[in-house]
């Protein structure tokens, strides 16, 4: 006999504090409330991806033109808008799915910053070797955050006072640089400073993610000590 109660989700625990949380949450806040009600939290996550998609097309076009880099930037402020009010229109709402929405909102960040990261590698600016390391950090991370809500309740969404909003003002700013600056001579090697920026940050992520896993082991191993 099939039972028709649904199953438990337990409360997560979110974690944030980055640098613009409090000014960023009082503009999502307004702009929940100001956000005509046709608009699904569904659509929000359909348009962040809509954004993302917009970032890495302008990356491609601009190995022909650096003017294709203005519409990474509109891509990245579309993405912005999608993937952060989509949540907070739902629990601003009161019509939270909680399953639901963390699958597929997390999935479709995996996807769309495997779009932004790759896009950044098939430019003329940085090696796409160079691309693939900081998209192994960033994917390193997410494995740690998922594995967090598993064995801890947590969801943390910030690091060394820094999300995903900071990462995209990052992002911009490195996008900017390529626009007004060119095309960079190799410093060390192959690599010129757009690379060893890059590079640089996904290599960060990688140290990250092991000492995060090296103190959660910690934690995890006081509260369940071996059986006698």
């Amino acid at each position: 006999m099939e039972s028709d109660m649904k199953p438990v989700v337990s409360p997560i625990n979110r974690i944030q504090h980055n640098l613009v949380a409090r000014v960023e949450r009082r503009a999502l806040d307004w702009l929940c409330a100001h956000l005509p009600r046709q608009i699904s939290p569904d659509m929000l996550t359909a348009f962040g991806m809509f954004g993302a998609v917009l970032v890495f097309a302008g990356y491609i076009g601009s190995n022909a033109d650096r003017d294709w880099l203005w519409l990474v930037v509109a891509g990245y402020i579309v993405h912005w808008f999608g993937d952060s009010l989509d949540g907070s229109v739902a629990r601003f709402r009161k019509i939270e799915r909680p399953r639901y929405g963390y699958f597929l909102d997390h999935s479709c960040d995996g996807f769309a910053t495997t779009l932004l990261v790759v896009g950044i590698g098939l430019t003329p600016y940085v090696l796409l070797e160079v691309a693939l390391v900081a998209l192994a950090g960033y994917l390193l991370m997410s494995i740690h955050a998922f594995l967090s809500v598993k064995v801890m309740g947590e969801l943390r969404l910030s690091y060394m006072n820094a999300g995903p909003t900071e990462l995209r003002l990052v992002l911009i700013a490195l996008t900017m640089s390529m626009y007004f600056v060119g095309h960079e001579a190799p410093v060390v090697g192959y690599l010129n400073p757009f690379d060893l920026f890059v590079g640089g940050v996904g290599l960060l992520l990688i140290v990250l993610f092991a000492v995060q896993t090296a103190q959660v082991a910690r934690r995890l191993a006081a509260e369940e000590p071996p059986l006698n």
